[in-house]
């Protein structure tokens, strides 16, 4: 029997479960799939600002950066090329989700985050060989091929393995890992920046080929979660599995309501189909809106162009990648808190907090831009440069124990099971297609609205702190099969969704 210490969930059906070593080795390997998401997410902003990189593949960029001058400061790198080829990952994984969702359901979610590790592999490789525009943006059609997959089965995986006293810290290894490879681009980046003779940026694209065989390695090791296999009607092997990583050998109480659940999903034909019906309506604008406002926070503008956004405001070449180093830090130093307070605090006080922090952050970078960076001046005054540092190093860090890594883990633990893979490729491409649509625009929205982009950011941040508020239940330390009666029959909005087919039965009590 594994080793660990006792858990128990508070109120409703208590599971007898430890904290055992496979679990944590299990999640550790799997969320590898994270660390593949943020070194993408944090590379390509790196390399978009190396004059190499431009030269070969963004020439007309790169002529413009050299007249001191001919355009404005929030002009530079406005080139729908150049931004094609951040925002075509995610255009893929917003396409891969939906076939991801299919693997998931009938290959199990063991498999799904192999063949994520397996499009992450062969894209690197295109990437880092690239001699012309056209492989490049192919080697990041892979590349998103992988986000699509791996951001499907991973979270799935975390909080179907994990005991639900400690899903959430868990699950939010996932989010760690995005911003530990975001930290390591812009590590990467500053140091491949250094190298001469044309090839550093090769070195940048080329290094993510370690997490891809990290998560590709570990999708062979952990074996697959007990809800996968019960689902595929492997009863015996699921019912192992579930002692192994629970650390006892009374798993029964779990494992029925496990085997109920797979039977009300086998009666599921159409999963898309049965995401529409009322009683899981619900989950399904919960998880729209958190990953729409997840984008609209502005974070991946940052993440995607940090390295940029400081050259636009003046810092030079080595001070903006810099600058992006300290930047990531602290989102990986955010994600660290989250991890403590998530299963402690609750989901809905730090995307609260986060939301405020994130408000005064943007209307603070709004102010100082709009009275002090002109169009065509070379630098902010060093005082100002290092305030703005700060201000979005606050934005980071909050949004790394907030919106980050609980956009994720309340839609992978929401759903019920015959609308759990259903509802995930939602999550995933929702996601995939918002922050496409950042990517792809935001370069051109920075030199049109200039400092206002923050305020349009802002705004949005203003609304998710409202909509947060009064719709979003606590889903801390509840079973996730038991989300349906603990959670939404019992909120003041959402329970008129849910139908009262067992409305005589008796509801479990005692959750926030």
């Amino acid at each position: 029997m594994a080793g660990g210490f006792g858990v128990t969930t508070s109120g409703g059906e208590d599971f007898e479960a430890r904290i055992t070593p496979i679990v944590i080795i299990s999640c550790i390997l799997a969320s590898s799939g994270g660390l593949m998401f943020g070194y993408d997410i944090g590379i390509s902003g790196g390399v978009t600002s190396m004059a190499d990189f431009l030269k070969k593949f963004f020439p007309a960029v790169y002529k413009r950066q050299q007249i001191p001058g001919l355009e404005s400061n929030y002009c530079k790198y406005d080139n729908q090329y150049l931004q094609l080829f951040t925002s075509s990952l995610y255009l893929a994984a917003l396409t891969a989700s939906f076939f991801a969702s299919y693997t998931t359901r009938k290959l199990g979610r063991k498999l799904t985050m192999l063949v994520a590790g397996i499009f992450f592999c062969v894209g690197t490789v295109f990437n880092a060989a690239a001699k012309n525009l056209a492989m490049l943006i192919i080697g990041r059609l892979l590349l998103g091929c992988g986000v699509g997959f791996g951001n499907q089965a991973v979270p799935l995986f975390l909080s179907e393995v994990a005991p639900p006293r400690i899903r959430g810290a868990l699950n939010i290894l996932f989010q760690l890992n995005v911003t530990v490879g975001l930290l390591l681009a812009n590590l990467i980046n500053y140091g491949s920046s250094k190298v001469t003779g044309g090839w550093g940026w090769r070195l940048s694209l080329g290094l993510a080929g370690v997490p891809s065989v990290l998560l590709t390695i570990g999708a062979i090791v952990v074996v697959d979660t007990p809800t996968s296999l019960i689902e595929r009607g492997k009863l015996e092997q699921g019912k192992s599995v579930l002692k192994r990583i629970r650390g006892v050998e009374n798993v029964d109480p779990e494992f029925l309501e496990l085997l109920e659940a797979s039977r009300r999903a086998k009666e599921v034909k159409h999963p898309f189909r049965n995401l529409l019906k009322r009683r899981n309506r619900p989950q399904l604008i919960i998880t729209v809106f958190l990953q729409f406002f997840q984008q609209f926070t502005g974070i991946n503008a940052i993440n995607f162009y940090a390295p940029v956004l400081f050259q636009t405001l003046g810092f030079k070449s080595d001070a903006s990648l810099y600058s992006a180093v300290i930047t990531g830090s602290c989102m990986v130093v955010g994600a660290i808190i989250s991890i403590y307070l998530a299963d402690r605090v609750g989901r809905r006080v730090l995307l609260l907090e986060g939301a405020i922090q994130m408000l005064v952050s943007h209307i603070g970078v709004t102010i100082i831009l709009g009275l002090k960076l002109k169009e065509t001046t070379s630098s902010l005054d060093r005082g100002l440069a290092i305030l703005v540092v700060v201000l979005v190093c606050s934005f980071v860090g909050s949004f790394g124990w907030s919106w980050g890594p609980l956009a994720w883990l309340i839609a992978s633990e929401i759903f019920p099971l015959e609308a759990r893979s259903a509802g995930q490729s939602v999550t995933v491409g929702v996601n995939m297609f918002f922050t496409f649509v950042i990517a792809q625009a935001f370069l051109s929205m920075l030199c049109h609205l200039k400092f206002g982009i923050f305020l349009f950011f802002a705004a949005f941040v203003f609304i998710m702190f409202l909509f947060v508020l009064f719709f979003l239940p606590e889903t801390k330390g509840v079973p996730i099969e038991e989300m349906t009666d603990v959670v939404w029959r019992q909120h003041w909005f959402w329970r008129r969704y849910i139908e009262d087919d067992f409305e005589d039965d008796p509801k479990p009590q005692g959750y926030a």
